[in-house]
């Protein structure tokens, strides 16, 4: 059957989001390297959920220490038959922590006053935010601390929690409900974006509905409303009555000036990005949990698949150039990247053209993204808008070469210019740009691998599924409390939950569908509490963000003007 001409536009912008291995005649000499990948090829993927303890206590007494190390010996005697050295290693590293470290911080301060792009003085000092909490075995009792201080009788103290602050990305929940701060949300201007959205979501006693109007490209829907049934199953009560429209397109639509003489007419239309004129509301998009069409894992397992590899090919080894390789056709800023290709060896760049058809024909085989990250620089630019592409390209451990674009997701609002990415301006200069910052790098390789650290390590933890996750819970929380309503379950909804999802998939043979939805799926209810929603932004606050930007590309330009011949 002829596709129509939407498909095929939905088509080539999917292709540019996976770059298949390089073309045999494009491939890089080296029989030792092909050969390790070649080996690698065929060895099993896992899917291990990996989570790094930050929960620890600081106990008050020697005493109270004692007695805890006491329990986790018995617990780990306890679980050697049954639950595997694996469980026996976590308890006496528990152990270790509890009796040694107590008083230790958990915070990582990065001071970036030296930054070569930031300047001196001009560096803002950053946490790394690791995975707040570890999740417990099934059926695994935690020892609650109790103290009574000295024992002289005297009121014991209560002790508070320790949750973790949300990473910085989290603020701009507030900035993106601020235009219905005020005036709060009307079941009117709900339903007013009804002709743009592909479903509806209603929560209602902690039990998700969703109305669908229209079938979207692939799967984006059903693996965006598979990643709300985790959400429900991980935070079971934990999400409020609400009621929400959802679009699955690329480009942002609610324009702010549409809607500047009436705020409260304006639709809350969740979706997968926005740039500055939009009041679009940002949501995790479906590929965290795994993009079958295009073979593409669920984050988590990808993650930690392409930490392997990136450990198996250090940055000096690898080929030093800046590579990016998709459809050119789905933007202006694709298609004029591809002039920066290398062909006269002048640009340092490897731009190459996805076969899409091909890789469509070969079912995706090759196109195993651990394996993109062979060069010492990637190229991130935009498709028709974002690109789900970006998360992966920071995971490489390479320096992001970023060329700056309007449209951003939920994510991206926390990356630092000069920190997690270098800063590529659009236009003429890019080619130019993209290998002054090759260059560059090849002659400073500690701080371009610094900077390589920095955007994989946000990758890695400040964007981990328990973040992910968070922020999802976080945004549902803030959203439902401005309606103006009481949310009802629609005529024609049907009940979301990971069975009526995953079960449907299963049925009719979308092995790979349910293969990446069993990898996604959430083990255990949390039995702790999500990390803490930092306060919005304040106006200084925004000014020296914007400050901090313009002086890094000002940087970027002045290195430019005073080292290029």
């Amino acid at each position: 059957m002829k596709k129509s001409l939407e498909e095929q536009r939905d088509e080539e912008e999917g292709a540019a989001l996976v770059p298949p291995p390089l073309p045999q005649h494009e491939q890089e000499e080296d029989p030792e390297k092909q050969q390790m990948e070649d080996e690698h090829d065929g060895e099993d993927q896992h899917t291990r959920r990996t989570t790094t303890t930050t929960k620890q206590t600081t106990e008050s007494s020697s005493a109270e220490r004692q007695l805890v190390a006491a329990w986790w010996r018995r617990r780990a005697q306890k679980l050697v038959p049954t639950r595997g050295v694996g469980l026996v290693i976590a308890g006496l590293l528990v152990l270790a922590l509890l009796v040694g470290g107590g008083g230790t911080s958990r915070w990582i301060h990065l001071d970036y006053a030296s930054s070569f792009l930031l300047g001196n003085g001009g560096g803002v000092k950053q946490h790394r935010w690791p995975p707040h909490h570890v999740p417990s075995p099934e059926a695994d009792l935690v020892p609650i601390p109790f103290s009574c201080g000295n024992g002289t009788g005297s009121p014991g103290t209560c002790r508070r929690r320790d949750t973790t602050t949300c990473p910085e990305y989290f603020r701009y929940i507030h900035s993106d409900l601020s235009p219905w701060r005020e005036t709060g949300i009307t079941r009117e201007a709900v339903e007013r974006g009804r002709d743009r959205a592909a479903f509806r979501l209603v929560v209602v006693d902690g039990r998700a509905y969703v109305e669908t109007y229209h079938r979207v490209f692939q799967t984006r829907d059903t693996f965006t409303q598979w990643g709300i049934a985790q959400l429900l199953a991980r935070y079971p009560g934990r999400v409020p009555d609400l009621d929400l429209m959802f679009n699955c397109e690329d480009m942002p639509e609610v324009r702010a000036a549409d809607f500047a003489a009436a705020p409260l007419h304006a639709p809350p239309l969740f979706r997968y990005c926005k740039d500055d004129s939009t009041l679009d509301i940002v949501f995790p998009d479906w590929s965290f949990w795994g993009w079958p069409e295009v073979n593409i894992r669920p984050w988590a397992p990808l993650l930690e698949e392409m930490a392997a590899e990136t450990a198996r090919l250090p940055w000096a080894e690898r080929e030093p150039y800046a590579y990016w390789k998709g459809n050119p056709s789905v933007s202006g800023e694709r298609g004029d990247l591809l002039r920066c290709n290398d062909s006269s060896g002048e640009w340092r760049t490897r731009v190459f053209w996805q076969d899409w058809g091909a890789a469509i024909r070969d079912g995706f085989r090759d196109s195993n993204l651990a394996k993109q990250c062979r060069y010492r620089y990637k190229i991130y630019v935009r498709g028709r808008s974002w690109s789900v592409s970006q998360k992966y390209i920071l995971a490489c451990d390479s320096p992001l070469l970023l060329v700056a674009t309007p449209f951003k997701d939920f994510f991206s609002r926390g990356l630092v210019a000069g920190k997690h990415y270098w800063p590529i301006e659009p236009g003429a200069r890019k080619c130019a740009d993209i290998k002054f910052a090759v260059d560059w790098g090849n002659a400073h390789p500690e701080q371009a691998r610094r900077m390589a650290e920095e955007g994989s390590g946000f990758a890695r933890h400040d964007l981990s599924m328990d973040y992910v996750y968070d922020y999802m819970l976080h945004l549902l929380t803030q959203y439902a409390g401005l309606l103006r309503y009481k949310p009802t379950v629609p005529e024609n909804a049907v009940e979301l939950c990971a069975e009526t999802v995953a079960c449907h998939s299963a049925a009719h043979a979308n092995n790979r569908e349910f293969d990446f939805m069993m990898e996604s799926r959430e083990r255990y209810v949390a039995d702790y509490q999500p990390c803490t929603l930092p306060p919005p932004f304040t106006a200084d606050e925004v000014r020296e963000m914007t400050r901090r930007d313009q002086e890094v590309r000002a940087n970027v330009h002045k290195m430019m003007t005073t080292m290029t011949p």
